[in-house]
């Protein structure tokens, strides 16, 4: 994985049911990025939450009617991230996708991030 140097990270919010056809939107989002080559992607599984439509997305005691809120994580180079938001028009189920700048301090090799190459 390459850092990007002026890294940001890309967060778009779904729930665990939201599908597109036979798949799931969360799998299709993270099998895009990663086919745009983009740096990595994390599905995080909510306990509570709602959105603009007001329902709430919740895990229910032994899964019965269980549909918790995702959050899809990507953290790349800003220009890769908003091309990559166009290619996630076709799917519906996505509420909220933000953008904010973040700094990189740490990365999976043993290599410290430079100063200055992550900020």
């Amino acid at each position: 994985m390459t850092i990007a140097i002026n890294p940001m990270l890309l967060r778009a919010y779904t729930d665990e049911a939201a599908s597109c056809g036979d798949q799931l939107v969360a799998d299709m989002i993270v099998r895009r990025a990663h086919d745009c080559g983009l740096a990595g992607a994390t599905v995080l599984r909510g306990r509570s939450g709602y959105g603009s439509g007001s329902e709430i997305h919740a895990h229910h005691l032994f899964g019965i009617s269980d549909n918790p809120p995702l959050v899809i994580e990507i953290v790349d180079e800003e220009d890769k991230l908003r091309g990559f938001v166009r290619q996630l028009a076709d799917l519906r189920d996505i509420g909220l996708i933000t953008l904010e700048r973040v700094e990189v301090v740490s990365r999976s090799s043993a290599r410290p991030v430079p100063d200055g190459d992550a900020k």
